[in-house]
This record gives C-alpha cells, structure tokens and sequence, in this order.
C-alpha cells in the first residue's frame, strides 16, 4: 500500500570529506541545509546505502536521503527506499548539480532527460524512467565550449563563489519548503530563475 501523505526528497553527491566542498555535491549540500533548518538529525541505514532523516510538514511525512553509493550508483539507493516505504515517484525531488546553468541558477522540473548528468542516468535505469521532480543547481562552467569538466565539477567552490551558494542554498530551500507546501507548479513559477546578490 502506497504511502499517500509521504515524500521524499533527495540529494546527490559523493560521500567523503574529500567531497564534501565540491561542485557535484551541490545536490548534498541543499538537503543538508533543508534539515538543518527543520532541525533533523541524519541516520545512517545500511540497508538503503543511505544518511536518511525523517519529519512530518504540512500533515505529510517527510523523508530526506543522502545516498551514499557515490553519485554513478545513486539510483540503487533511491529505489531501495522508494519500494521499503511505498512512496510514489510522483512524491519524489531530486536535488542535483548542473554545469549547464551558470552558478546562481536554479531550476525545478517535473521530469526531463539526464543530461548526461550520471546520477541522474543511474535513477531513469533504476526507476524504469525520468518521471519524477528534479531541482538543478547551476555550478557553471569555466569554458562553455569545454565537454571534459570532470575537474571543474570535481572541484570545490571557490571563495567568491561563497556568497552566491549561499544565497542559491537559501532559495533552494525555500523552493523545496513551498515544493511541499503548495505542490511543484507553484514552486516552479516562484523560485526558478537565478538568485538577487544585491538584497540581503
């Protein structure tokens, strides 16, 4: 039976202090500072291969995940705690980074293709397809023309870039909030778009 007042957000990255900073861990890093937020604490459940938290918000149950497969194997994961607690996929976010969009974006979907994105391709393999929400967080890339960035996306955000991730972690957290709130529609038409460094 189908956990109907459940969901289930999640954030991809790679487990690891070497990590931890990094670019491609932006997903990780937006969970994160959602359950400091909701002052949750992380549990590791080897069974998931998963840091999960759970809470209650709005009368519905909330589950966050931290796979901690490293990114390529992230499906595995989120398929495990989907089945174990019958959430529908239709209840599920996933948090991601992209190159693609420059440092200070964001944008939630409803579904889409990978992108060549390797946590996502993992979950579209596992999951049997790509419908299912997902938020990118821009990390830009130095050389738009540049296909090899593995180094860019491996490494960690640099100081400048502090201020900006920051605000972007903000908004993403108040994406996910008005996600579970008010339904994906209207965080989509709310938050997506790029962050204002000029208010504080």
């Amino acid at each position: 039976m189908a956990m109907e007042k459940a969901h289930l957000l999640v954030g991809l990255g790679n487990p690891g202090k070497e990590y931890a900073r990094t670019r491609h861990n932006a997903g990780f890093l937006a969970v994160e500072t959602f359950a400091q937020r909701l002052g949750v604490q992380w549990t590791a459940e080897a069974r998931f291969e998963a840091l999960v938290s759970k809470t209650e918000v709005y009368g519905s149950r909330l589950f966050l995940c931290r796979p901690v497969t490293y990114m390529n194997e992230s499906g595995r994961s989120v398929f495990r705690i989907l089945e174990y607690l019958k959430i529908p996929v239709e209840q599920l976010l996933v948090v991601v980074d992209d190159a693609d969009l420059k440092l200070g974006s964001l944008r939630m979907r409803p579904g889409g293709s990978s992108g060549g994105h390797h946590g996502l391709e993992s979950l579209e393999k596992h999951l049997g397809g790509a419908g299912y929400a997902r938020m990118r967080l821009g990390i830009g890339r130095h050389d738009p023309e540049l296909r090899q960035i593995k180094a860019h996306v491996l490494g960690e955000f640099a100081k400048a870039e502090m201020p900006v991730l920051e605000k972007v972690l903000e908004r993403a957290c108040d994406q996910i909030n008005c996600w579970l709130k008010d339904g994906l529609e209207r965080a989509m038409n709310k938050f997506n778009g790029t962050v204002d460094l000029t208010t504080r």
